[in-house]
């Protein structure tokens, strides 16, 4: 009799995984679910939600449809799982502006959503600015700081170039295409149209990438206004934490900082995805920090403690790498240089005194061919003359030698004049503080064998 009762307990725990495993794949495959839609009746869906922007539907709509309905669901569940975060921003800054609406739908197709995306040319942020022309829209940019990843600077500066499109071709469509490939391009595939007027006229003269980039735009409206329709859904949709802002003037560790009011340094960069590298410099002036509303009271009563304690964590550790990071224009000023015939990068990173990695770096050039007439950011070190940057921007012929400027000036010695290395200094930096010294006479006159160096050791640099 008690064996038969285990056979029937068995059988019914059996029967209960076989179920529960049969509900679990009936659950996924309802997730997975998708409805056949015909080409009409998206089409007329399209037609329903079109406001100011035309959203026109062809084939090529449809293949992206497809892909954001069908192909690649998964990446369309993220974006609606974040799209909260971020939509109240773009639809404020929009209807400030008096802007259409749907274009905070731009920004999927630019980023994903991902305020710290950088692209393979160096576009980054919510919005892909690229470093020229952020600039040109005051977004700052250093090796601490990059205002392209922070989505309130980013959205206002995005607005108003959308809106400079706009105002240039009077049309939505055209304005999008030239945020893709720029206003020069859209103007050159007008012109090749025999001055067609619309995006689909000159279609098959815009750049590659472009043409597709439209298309991707409207099928990413359709596939979020549809979501449910298309079984689409999210159960945990993120949102932006309310948060207010306290004004910061001095070296700032995030992460010290964090501790000392028990919140998760990644939320802090949450709201703050603009500071790269955990920490803001000591030249700062008045930055927004945005933090939790919550914490804002106890912040500001503690306020003198706290910053101190942020301000004696890291501070020469990151000084160090901002000067060595390949790339880092930390502590240097930008000049832009117009190449000539016969130039080669090599010659210009040895005339500017710039490692070729670096100017590679600034430039986003992978090997070493420029062309004639191309622009090149170089970034030099504030020890050069300012009237012999001049000589250099202006591409002047006599191109002349850059004066050096001593900003520590050696101990005389009996045998000889030392320096003391510094944190944060390399041999490139001390040959560029005395006359006539070059990174192989420190190596020989120190017995170097490498470029290696350490703070408080004493380099000779010369006889009296």
């Amino acid at each position: 009799m008690n064996a038969l009762k285990t056979i029937i307990t068995c059988c019914l725990l059996v029967l209960g995984l076989a179920s529960h495993e049969i509900s679990a794949q009936q659950s996924q495959s309802n997730y997975d679910y998708y409805p056949d839609l015909s080409y009409d009746l998206i089409a007329d869906r399209l037609s329903c939600i079109e406001s100011e922007i035309p959203l026109n539907f062809n084939e090529k709509v449809q293949s992206f449809v497809e892909y954001f309905t069908i192909r690649d669901r998964e990446y369309t569940r993220q974006i609606l799982q974040k799209k909260n975060v971020y939509f109240p921003l773009f639809e404020a800054e929009l209807a400030k502006r008096g802007m259409p609406d749907e274009l905070k739908y731009l920004s999927i197709v630019e980023s994903g959503l991902n305020p710290n995306a950088i692209s393979r040319v160096g576009a980054a942020g919510l919005w892909q600015f690229m470093p020229y022309t952020g600039n040109s829209f005051k977004l700052h940019q250093d090796w601490y700081i990059d205002e392209r990843m922070d989505p309130v600077e980013s959205t206002i500066a995005a607005c108003k170039f959308l809106q400079q499109l706009y105002d240039m071709f009077n049309d939505w469509e055209l304005a999008l295409a030239a945020y893709n490939c720029g206003p020069g391009n859209v103007r050159k595939a007008i012109r090749r149209s025999g001055y067609k007027k619309t995006f689909w006229e000159i279609y098959r003269y815009l750049p590659r990438e472009t043409r597709s980039y439209v298309p991707q735009y409207v099928a990413v409206i359709y596939a979020l206004n549809y979501a449910e329709e298309n079984n689409l859904v999210v159960d945990d949709p993120a949102y932006l934490p309310e948060y207010d802002t306290v004004l910061v003037s001095q070296y700032f560790h995030l992460e010290t900082f964090c501790n000392q009011i028990n919140l998760c340094v990644d939320d802090m960069l949450k709201l703050n995805p603009h500071i790269k590298r955990g920490a803001l410099p000591e030249n700062v002036k008045k930055f927004p920090l945005r933090i939790p509303v919550d914490l804002k009271d106890h912040i500001v009563e503690n306020r003198t403690f706290l910053y101190d304690t942020a301000s004696k964590v890291g501070k020469e550790r990151l000084k160090y790498l901002a000067r060595n990071t390949p790339g880092s224009t930390y502590g240097r000023e930008r000049i832009v240089y117009r190449v000539r015939s016969g130039d080669v990068l090599g010659k210009i990173a040895e005339r500017y005194h710039v490692r070729l990695s670096d100017l590679r770096k600034w430039n986003n050039i992978r090997g070493s061919m420029i062309r004639v007439g191309q622009r090149l950011n170089i970034w030099v070190l504030p020890t050069y003359n300012k009237n012999t940057r001049k000589l250099y921007a202006s591409n002047n012929t006599n191109t002349p030698t850059p004066k050096k400027t001593t900003s520590n000036p050696p101990q005389n010695i009996k045998n000889g004049r030392f320096y003391q290395v510094k944190p944060g200094d390399t041999l490139w930096d001390i040959s560029q503080m005395f006359e006539n010294l070059t990174i192989s006479k420190l190596k020989q006159l120190n017995n170097l064998t490498s470029n290696r160096i350490k703070p408080g050791q004493r380099l000779l640099i010369g006889s009296d």
